[in-house]
């Protein structure tokens, strides 16, 4: 009886370790990311290369030049809401440009995506530099209005929005690139209107959880109660931070929906659930948000 004993001990400390090694690989990884020390650094006429055939250009009717949102998906890449949000803008006048990080990345594929979720790969401080080289190049488009320029985001979207905003006033590059777009480097954020963040990521891991923004962009936070993917209280504690310090930053708080609630396309055995009602909402208190910035 001893030696099955002494066999099952040795198994439970393998397994101990084990588990304890790859522990430390992934807080090592996120810490690593979260200094951008994996993130090769690409100058942004490399990024725009890479990007810029992926986005997804919706206009309103008229003639421009239009106020223009650009619009950047959650962790498992460009879903059906962010075509449901260039309709709704399209409605109130606004042009729109879906910006895709992961289908140029070869990103799209759900085991890869899954580790974008878990903040083992393109963190925000990295898709941050998608943010700004989208900027860049929205400013050169045709029918574009370079100072009317709206930045929305879901999720892993909102996150690397924030830590575009938090990078920027630190002076810091986004860790994915070499250097700010020249646009940026000489006007800096200059005709960026305001931000509207969908149930973003506030927490520990990101770079305005720590050093939040000055910058003045006047930001909404559309935030979920009891958020099990993304703690909504992190953002409320960074909503009030930043209120106390004057910046114009408002939020609302939907109750009884879900992270995603405005994405009706989920993964398979999702637990997240598509609210007709909550995306009315968001709806109504972007359109008013969207007024007040640029109104007709």
């Amino acid at each position: 009886m001893k030696a099955p004993a002494r066999w099952g001990l040795r198994w439970h400390i393998w397994v101990a370790g084990t588990i304890a090694v790859l522990g430390l690989m992934l807080a090592g990884n996120t810490l690593s990311r979260y200094f951008g020390l994996l993130s090769p650094a690409k100058s942004p006429e490399a990024v725009s290369r890479m990007i810029a055939s992926y986005y997804r250009v919706t206009l309103p009717d008229g003639t421009g030049p239009w106020p223009t949102a650009l619009l950047f998906s959650g962790c498992d890449g460009p879903r059906d809401n962010m075509d449901r949000w260039a309709e709704a803008l399209a409605t109130a006048g606004w042009a729109s440009v879906i910006v895709d990080s992961h289908g140029p990345r070869g990103y799209m594929d759900a085991r890869i995506w899954r580790l974008i979720c878990a903040g083992q790969l393109l963190t925000g401080a990295e898709r941050a530099g998608d943010v700004a080289v989208a900027i860049e190049d929205a400013r050169a488009m045709d029918g574009v209005d370079p100072d009317r320029l709206l930045l929305l985001g879901a999720s892993h979207g909102g996150w690397a929005i924030l830590d575009m905003l938090a990078l920027y006033d630190r002076g810091e590059r986004p860790h994915g690139l070499s250097r700010w777009p020249p646009s940026i480097s000489e006007r800096g954020l200059t005709g960026i209107l305001g931000a509207v963040l969908f149930y973003p990521y506030c927490g520990a891991g990101s770079q305005v959880a720590r050093f939040g923004w000055t910058t003045d962009v006047p930001t909404l936070f559309l935030l979920v109660e009891g958020d099990t993917i993304a703690d909504e209280t992190s953002c409320e504690d960074l909503v009030a931070r930043m209120a106390a310090q004057g910046n114009d930053v408002t939020s609302l708080v939907l109750d009884g929906a879900t992270h995603g609630f405005d994405q009706a396309e989920k993964s398979p055995f999702s637990i997240l659930e598509f609210s007709p009602e909550a995306t009315r909402a968001a709806q109504m208190a972007v359109e008013s948000f969207l007024e007040r910035l640029s109104p007709r």
